[in-house]
C-alpha cells in the first residue's frame, strides 16, 4: 500500500474510526520512537548529554519539578 492510498483510506474512515486510528496511531509511533531512544542509550549516542544534566544536577542547577 503506498502512501497516498493510506491517505485516501483515513479520509473514508468515520469520526469513530478515526478516533479509533488515532489511538492506535499515537500509541504505534511512541512505541517506535521508545525503540529508538533504547538504540541510541545502547549505541552511547546520548552519553555526553546524560553527563552534562548529571553535572548540572550535581551542581545543583536543577529545580523540582
Amino acid at each position: 500500500m503506498t502512501v497516498n492510498e493510506l491517505e485516501q483510506a483515513v479520509t473514508q474512515l468515520s469520526k469513530e474510526e478515526l478516533a479509533l486510528f488515532r489511538a492506535w496511531f499515537d500509541e504505534y509511533d511512541a512505541q517506535l520512537w521508545d525503540k529508538q531512544i533504547e538504540a541510541d542509550v545502547k549505541a552511547g549516542r546520548l552519553d555526553k548529554i546524560i553527563a552534562e544534566v548529571d553535572a548540572e544536577y550535581d551542581a545543583g542547577l536543577s529545580k523540582p519539578l
